[in-house]
């Protein structure tokens, strides 16, 4: 028999996953609203009762994080996640117009494609299977190599608990062969409609260029100023309570902070007093040396690492219970190493005299995280309308940026792929949800008759009187005065071809017919009798 090689094997074995999901997203497309919400309600119960499990898993493998954060990361990307969107329309009629006669119905993308980060290998996988099936989507999911058996598990737990509470086989897989030619071959499988790309900027950049629509995200590195005016204490709590939470894994994390001459001992006391330890000249070159390689890319040795670990590593004496390393910087770019992302348990520090200098720091800041999140701290509603206009998505207030940019400690939508906008190349400036995931379908009914356009058309006899006056002329005869705006009947609304529709077919006598207006009764029924098509009545 015989043997290919271990990525050719990869690549066929991604081929069958494609082909497997295709049908299973073909068949969930017709569920109704009440089979998907036992099926997630069912994902839930499971992504609970292994919650801690597979973040134990997730900590022994990749190294990265701590169980316990992982843990409310998977509760977030499951139990809350599902009471946010459980309300949400994402399936057959989701909106009603009757002044403007129109139906919008929401339909499924088909098969999508996750890709999963080694900082969240098993959350995002809960994550993105909720909103997948929220849609009525399938999806296949590409691991990362380095978190290859936390992910499966994950994905395992997720499509069991499915097809257990009635969805089709396979509508939640993933890559078992994990290589590059595999992610790369469903990226460009005809089966797969659209991709979620959630992971380093190579992956993502592979993503959009694959042809495919897709939703990505660009690298954070997100400041926070703590403004002459914010109240000190409750900025550095909320700055160390995101930046130590899974060890700083969640891209909205802070990796700057920014404060004013004025306030700069009371914030240095505070940092301190709260575990931070900062670090002297020498301290943060061997800091830097460990963290980042070719240039300012991060070493994976140490990402989602504490304090103590990167401390211990390079080298330095730090005091018992240090949570957070802080290194000043004096400027951004090379030089300046700190400067960049940080996924980890390090911030860079800056000193300004004023909100301008804090202003252009920022910007200068986010070049290398535009369009991602940026926190600021005060009591200054000036303040806050003047950073409002900084090139980041999310704008946070008073908050953690980990909890606030994800959605937990704010009114965004709770979500771990956080759009970059246009900013940061991403196609997407929101927290993507199942509304992203969804084809929006309309209908619009006739209002006015076509060759009557233009003699109910006031602006354009306004702008065009002489035109306006020579189409009036070659109206029809029996159109001597435009009649008023009318809807035009005999339209069966259905889910396909009208078959299903209840007497679609019966023919409407000139009798039955009082008026070619439909009226809010008549909308109302068509509207009926498209739900029923939907259930198949």
């Amino acid at each position: 028999m015989q043997e290919f090689d271990f990525d050719l094997q990869s690549i066929q074995a991604a081929r069958e996953l494609a082909r497997r999901g295709k049908v299973a997203a073909n068949q969930i497309a017709h569920f109704s609203e009440e089979q998907i919400d036992r099926i997630l309600r069912n994902m839930v119960e499971a992504a609970e009762a292994n919650a801690e499990v597979l973040a134990q898993m997730a900590v022994e493998e990749t190294g990265f994080g701590v169980v316990c954060d992982k843990v409310y990361k998977n509760h977030m990307a499951s139990g809350l996640l599902y009471e946010q969107i459980r309300d949400k329309k994402t399936i057959g009629i989701i909106e009603v117009d009757e002044k403007k006669q129109t139906i919008v119905l929401a339909e499924p993308v088909g098969l999508l494609m996750g890709i999963v980060p080694s900082t969240n290998p098993t959350s995002t996988v809960l994550y993105k299977s909720m909103i997948a099936i929220k849609a009525r989507n399938a999806i296949v999911f590409s691991p990362h190599p380095a978190a290859a058996k936390c992910t499966a598990m994950a994905i395992k737990i997720m499509n069991d608990a499915a097809v257990e509470a009635g969805a089709p086989e396979n509508v939640i897989q993933g890559i078992s062969l994990s290589t590059m030619a595999a992610t790369n071959e469903l990226m460009h499988s005809p089966e797969v409609a659209m991709i979620i790309a959630t992971g380093g900027p190579g992956m993502v950049k592979a993503a959009y260029s694959s042809g495919k629509p897709a939703l990505g995200v660009g690298a954070g590195n997100s400041p926070a100023y703590i403004e002459r005016t914010a109240d000190v204490p409750a900025a550095v709590r909320r700055i160390m309570a995101s930046k130590t939470f899974d060890n700083g894994t969640i891209c909205a994390s802070e990796q700057s902070v920014i404060c004013e001459t004025c306030n700069r001992d009371a914030v240095v006391a505070e940092f301190t007093r709260q575990g931070a330890y900062f670090l002297n000249e020498e301290e943060c070159r061997k800091v830097c040396t460990l963290l980042f390689r070719n240039g300012h890319a991060m070493s994976p040795k140490f990402v989602g690492r504490s304090a103590q670990v990167i401390a211990d590593a390079a080298g330095i004496s730090v005091p018992a219970g240090t949570r957070v390393l802080i290194g000043e910087q004096h400027g951004v770019g090379d030089a300046w190493p700190l400067s960049y992302e940080k996924l980890t348990s390090v911030l860079a520090f800056y000193t300004v005299d004023n909100w301008e200098e804090a202003c252009d720091l920022s910007i200068a800041l986010l070049q290398n995280g535009i369009g991602h999140t940026m926190s600021i701290h005060t009591e200054s509603k000036d303040i806050v309308r003047k950073f409002s206009i900084k090139p980041a998505s999310r704008i946070l207030i008073n908050t953690g940026g980990t909890q606030g940019g994800t959605g937990l400690s704010t009114g965004l939508d709770i979500a771990l792929t956080l759009g970059c906008g246009t900013w940061g190349g991403s196609s997407i400036s929101e927290n993507v949800g199942p509304e992203h995931l969804i084809n929006v379908k309309r209908i619009a009914n006739g209002l006015i008759e076509p060759d009557e356009l233009v003699a109910h058309d006031e602006l354009f006899a306004k702008y065009h009187p002489e035109l306006a006056k020579k189409h009036g002329a070659c109206a029809p005869v029996s159109a001597a005065a435009p009649s008023e705006p009318k809807g035009v009947s005999g339209i069966t609304y259905s889910a396909g071809c009208g078959c299903c529709a209840p007497n679609a077919s019966a023919p409407v006598s000139d009798g039955e017919r009082k008026s070619d207006v439909i009226d809010a009764e008549e909308l109302k029924r068509m509207v009926e009798e498209l739900v029923n098509a939907f259930k198949g009545v």
